[in-house]
């Protein structure tokens, strides 16, 4: 390990220790990868990739001592709720859809036979329509 690495890792892990304590001195304090680069003074990506064990570290130490998930999990989280409230919707929606479709075919087919039993000869209709059903049965 060089010694810039091994320095980067000791401000890394004082900054973890500010942050948990809630004694940021150069970061908004909250409990993210990003506060915690930014107090330990370190890039972001030095974190993803030369320290990941340490960023992994510190979610799990944000897991143990503040009995709560870190921001970044929090943030998944509502978006899977958001998502699933939205596919739920989506259903209820394509489900009256469907219902409707279906009372409008019924209608529809209705309203074809009440014409026919009035007698009223049938219309004629564009090339590009296709009956719904067979003439003359």
């Amino acid at each position: 390990m060089t010694e810039q690495s091994t320095d980067e890792r000791t401000r890394i892990r004082a900054a973890m220790d500010r942050l948990l304590t809630g004694q940021p001195t150069a970061s908004d304090g909250a409990l993210t990868v990003v506060a915690l680069a930014a107090e330990a003074g370190v890039h972001r990506m030095a974190l993803q990739k030369r320290h990941a064990d340490l960023k992994t570290e510190f979610y799990e130490r944000v897991r143990t001592e503040t009995k709560q998930p870190p921001e970044s999990e929090k943030r998944l989280r509502k978006t899977v709720s958001d998502l699933k409230e939205t596919v739920a919707a989506q259903k209820a929606e394509i489900t009256a859809l469907r219902h409707q479709v279906t009372q409008l075919a019924l209608a529809n087919a209705v309203l074809t036979h009440q014409g026919r039993r009035a007698g009223k000869p049938p219309e004629e209709v564009p090339d590009n329509v296709v009956p719904l059903h067979t003439t003359g049965g």
